[in-house]
C-alpha cells in the first residue's frame, strides 16, 4: 500500500531536517516534483493523491541521497540560471545566483556596444554564461572553452535545449591553448578561485560532490587570474573588454594582477549582496 502526497512530504522533511539540510521543506517538495513530474501547485491541489509503493520507494531514495549531502541540483539534474533551466551533473559546478550578475553585466555591455560581435566564455563549465549571452544577444558569435571534455558535453546539451547551438563554438583546451588566431570583443570568465587550503572547509555538498578542479585556484586563489591576465590581451580585439568573477577578499589583488599585465580601466563591481564580485578591464 502506498502513501498520500500529504503523508510523504512530512516524512521527507523530517529525514532532511534531522540530517541538517537547511531548506528541508523546499528540498522535499522539489524531490517529489522531480520524481512525479508534478509542479508544486499540483502537489498542493492533489495532496490526497496516493502514490504506489514503487513511487514511494523512488522518492525516499532521492530523500536519502539528499540527506547524505548530495546537492539537490545533481539529484534533479537541473538548475535555473537567468531564468533558463540548465542541465547539471557532477561534471560541472552548479551555477550560482551571484554569477548572474556577471551574465547581466556582460549582456548589458554587448547590447550597448553596437559593434561587438564575438564573445568568449572561458572556463565555461555548464555553459551558463555562454548560453545566456547567446540567448540574449541575437547575432553574437560565442565561443565556450573548457579544459574538461565532460563539462563541454553538458554545455552542448544546454545550448541545444535553449536553441542556441548554432551560435556557440565549443572548444576544449586549457584556457587559451586551443584558441590561437581567434580574437574577441568580450571575454567573460568564472575561473577557479578558491584557495587550495580552503577546499576542505567548504560546505559538504561542495567539497564532496562538486568538481574540485573547477574550484581550486592555487595557494592564494589567484593562479587563474595570473594566467588569464598574462595571455588574454593577445586574444582581444581593439577596445575589447574582459569581465571576471572574483572571490571574497580578492578584489585588490586581482585588480593589481590585471593592471600589472597592461590592462586599463580596471574596475570592481558588487553583487546584489554588496560583495565585490566582478572585475572589469579594458585591453
Amino acid at each position: 500500500m502506498g502513501l498520500k502526497i500529504k503523508e510523504l512530504i512530512p516524512i521527507g522533511e523530517r529525514i532532511l531536517r534531522e540530517a541538517g539540510v537547511e531548506n528541508y521543506w523546499v528540498d522535499a517538495e522539489a524531490l517529489l516534483c522531480s520524481e512525479t513530474g508534478f509542479d508544486r501547485k499540483k502537489i498542493f491541489l492533489d495532496h490526497d493523491r496516493e502514490l504506489d509503493d514503487v513511487q514511494c520507494e523512488v522518492f525516499f531514495g532521492l530523500i536519502n541521497r539528499r540527506a547524505d549531502g548530495e546537492p539537490l541540483q545533481y539529484i534533479t539534474g537541473e538548475q535555473y540560471f537567468m531564468g533558463h533551466r540548465l542541465t547539471v551533473n557532477p561534471s560541472v559546478l552548479i551555477p550560482r545566483p551571484e554569477t548572474e550578475c556577471l551574465a547581466e553585466k556582460a549582456i548589458e555591455y554587448l547590447l550597448a556596444s553596437g559593434s561587438a560581435k564575438t564573445a568568449l566564455d572561458l572556463c565555461t563549465g555548464s555553459g551558463a554564461l555562454a548560453v545566456s549571452i547567446a540567448k540574449a544577444c541575437t547575432g553574437m558569435v560565442v565561443t565556450a572553452a573548457d579544459v574538461s571534455k565532460a563539462a563541454l558535453v553538458i554545455a552542448k546539451v544546454n545550448a541545444a535545449t535553449l536553441g542556441v547551438s548554432g551560435h556557440i563554438d565549443f572548444v576544449q583546451g586549457d584556457l587559451f591553448a586551443s584558441l590561437e588566431g581567434k580574437e574577441f570583443d568580450l571575454i567573460v570568465t568564472n575561473p577557479p578561485y578558491v584557495k587550495t587550503a580552503d577546499l576542505k572547509g567548504l560546505a559538504r555538498e561542495i567539497a564532496e560532490h562538486e568538481p574540485l578542479s573547477a574550484l581550486d585556484g592555487g595557494a592564494d586563489g589567484l593562479d587563474f587570474y595570473r594566467r588569464i591576465a598574462a595571455d588574454a590581451r593577445g586574444f582581444m580585439a581593439e577596445d575589447a573588454c574582459l569581465m571576471a568573477e572574483i572571490g571574497s577578499g580578492q578584489a585588490e589583488a586581482a585588480a593589481a594582477i590585471f593592471t600589472g599585465a597592461g590592462f586599463s580601466s580596471v574596475e570592481i563591481s558588487q553583487d546584489l549582496s554588496g560583495l565585490d564580485r566582478i572585475l572589469t578591464a579594458k585591453k
